[in-house]
């Protein structure tokens, strides 16, 4: 029989799984505004329900979404639509 997991390692484990979450999504997201016919507001709209999701998924770092996501999401959405 296997020794039970210490708590410390599950909650380890459950926030990697948060994280490898995020990343499929956030991933998933760019690569849906790069290749889609959508509008400025519809892209917005793609970012902000990425937002909602990270803070629900890590509700004490919104800052943290802010700080590395924010910005790749901006310049994609400055690159498809001639922002800068």
């Amino acid at each position: 029989m296997l020794p039970p997991i210490p708590n410390l390692e599950v909650e380890q484990m459950e926030e990697e799984k948060r994280i490898r979450r995020l990343r499929r999504l956030v991933d998933f997201s760019l690569a849906f505004i790069a290749q889609a016919r959508l509008s400025l507001e519809e892209a917005q709209g793609v970012v902000e329900g990425v937002r909602r999701q990270a803070h629900i998924l890590f509700p004490d770092k919104q800052e943290t979404f802010e700080l590395i996501y924010t910005p790749r999401f901006f310049r994609l959405i400055a690159e498809k639509f001639t922002l800068v």
